[in-house]
């Protein structure tokens, strides 16, 4: 993936000194062994690092700074081995700006019944350290994850691995670039919003440009490259004969990747890691540069058409999310319905600019026309997307806050549809197709979103709960009355939790 920084996951334990040296070491040892054993299980994506055992204000502060300023660390995982007076942690906690998880576990996962001792229950009291660590961390209104359950258990270590993507997608977001080629379509509402809000709450920066910063640059592209990314082209896709070298309309296919290498010079000139475009400013080019944004979709940069620069934002952070997992994520949007009373489904797609990265099967290159933007036929990936469980997500801008709305969704195969060349899935909203339509209108969604089968609603719920901002979901156990009274008392606490503080 483009652009990726590594990152760490710091392991800190609580204790205290009342329990003496011998106690101390154990503890030590034992959050070691800990560690050792997530990062040996290859179910956490993140390489997580062992810290001391923090047993004072002054070095859980000092830890603190220290992961502040270190680049790489993306969050820290805390365990109250024992029980670590909470008091403690204030000077710190108030000072991190990173994300914590709270691990509720215990070293040993049962009780030796016909052995233990006050030595073993003084040694082991997480069942009461974490409750006076969640206590502080509620009353410093901290946002956080808590995950209970033995470190050993697989079902406990895909939930670190959950939060740990939602950690690496806000770590990747901080002072990330976003290249924006154009405004936005004109006089469409969903796809403005304050930058500058966006800037301080998610820490990327979107920055505006002349699509002739672009044309220049594709202009620079030689002949010599252009074949080359022509044969990468053979070589990975089913390209139709017109387009072939010796096809009658070869010719497009070197302008679409005259696009595509001019895009990546720009791009990785700039260390962006997102895009959008939009079909109402193409001086210069003479084709809507919809399979240039695919391909640099699949190599893991954010894209959001026609301008919409937040669902570009959140296309990359949920590719990170995604990073090394099957499935596959692109831009999407709802495109239209199939209202059959009996099997409802809808039909998303968009003109050009959906990711191979959930295509079913070997991608088609093809040329057709466009009937928008006023310029010549368009390359453009041509694929089915695969039938499975997916989540459909979009943020919106409502002004005081921003909102991000999750659609869990059932992918059904694509029925034939000879006529449509455009890469396209199909899908059931859950729980039903009124139920979500209804309530994804009452939210505000956007018709633009992240479609994604790799990542869920667990996922989205820990980068919300990381990144400060609200989060509705629609589910199969969405009800509209009570959604909407949700979505009213949301609207009442985001506007007053601006002024609540820790005192």
């Amino acid at each position: 993936m483009k652009n990726l920084a590594p990152i760490e996951l710091w392991y800190v334990t609580g204790s205290q000194h009342l329990y003496g040296e011998v106690a101390l070491k154990q503890v030590a040892e034992n959050s070691r062994k800990i560690v050792e054993a997530l990062n040996a299980s290859g179910r956490v994506s993140v390489k997580i690092v062992h810290k001391p055992v923090m047993t004072g204000p002054a070095e859980i502060r000092n830890l603190v700074m220290q992961a502040n300023s270190t680049p790489e660390c993306g969050g820290l995982i805390l365990w109250m081995h024992t029980f670590s007076p909470s008091k403690m942690w204030i000077g710190g906690l108030t000072q991190l700006n990173k994300p914590f998880l709270h691990l509720a576990t215990q070293f040993n996962r049962d009780l030796p019944w016909d052995t233990i001792d006050m030595d073993f229950m003084n040694l082991n009291q997480a069942a009461h350290g974490d409750r006076e660590a969640g206590f502080i961390h509620t009353r410093l209104r901290l946002g956080r994850k808590v995950v209970v359950g033995h470190w050993s258990d697989t079902k406990v270590q895909d939930r670190i691995d959950t939060w740990a993507r939602a950690a690496r997608a806000w770590h990747d977001l901080q002072g990330a670039k976003l290249a924006r080629y154009g405004d936005n379509m004109r006089e469409v509402a969903v796809t403005e919003g304050d930058k500058v809000a966006a800037e301080i709450r998610f820490g990327l920066s979107v920055n505006g440009f002349g699509v002739g910063d672009l044309v220049k640059l594709c202009n620079e592209v030689s002949d010599t490259a252009i074949d080359k990314q022509c044969q990468e082209y053979m070589d990975l896709y089913d390209v139709v004969a017109d387009l072939r070298k010796s096809g009658s309309r070869h010719q497009s296919l070197k302008d679409a990747a005259r696009y595509e290498l001019g895009f990546r010079a720009h791009l990785e000139g700039g260390n962006f890691k997102a895009l959008t475009t939009t079909f109402e400013d193409l001086h210069g080019l003479n084709q809507l540069p919809g399979f240039a944004c695919q391909r640099l979709m699949a190599d893991g940069y954010g894209f959001g058409g026609e301008g919409d620069w937040k669902t570009s934002a959140l296309v990359r952070a949920v590719k990170v999310m995604a990073h090394g997992k099957p499935g596959g994520v692109s831009f999407m949007e709802d495109y239209t319905y199939h209202i059959d009373p009996a099997n409802p489904q809808v039909l998303g797609s968009h003109m050009l600019e959906i990711c191979p990265s959930i295509a079913k099967g070997k991608p088609k290159v093809e040329i057709h026309a466009l009937g928008i933007g006023g310029t010549s036929d368009p390359v453009r990936l041509v694929f089915d997307a695969p039938a499975g469980r997916a989540t459909n997500v979009t943020l919106v801008d409502l002004g005081n806050r921003f909102r991000l709305l999750v659609n869990e969704v059932e992918a059904v195969d694509v029925p034939p549809m000879p006529k449509l060349p455009v890469a396209r899935t199909v899908w059931k909203c859950l729980p039903d197709f009124q139920t979500a339509v209804a309530a994804w209108i009452y939210a505000g969604g956007a018709h633009h979103t992240a479609f994604s089968y790799a990542v869920g609603t667990e996922h989205m719920e820990d980068f919300a709960e990381i990144a400060g901002v609200e989060l509705a979901i629609i589910d199969g156990n969405t009800d509209v009355r009570e959604f909407r009274q949700t979505l009213r008392t949301n609207e009442v606490y985001y506007h007053l939790s601006q002024g609540f503080s820790n005192a």
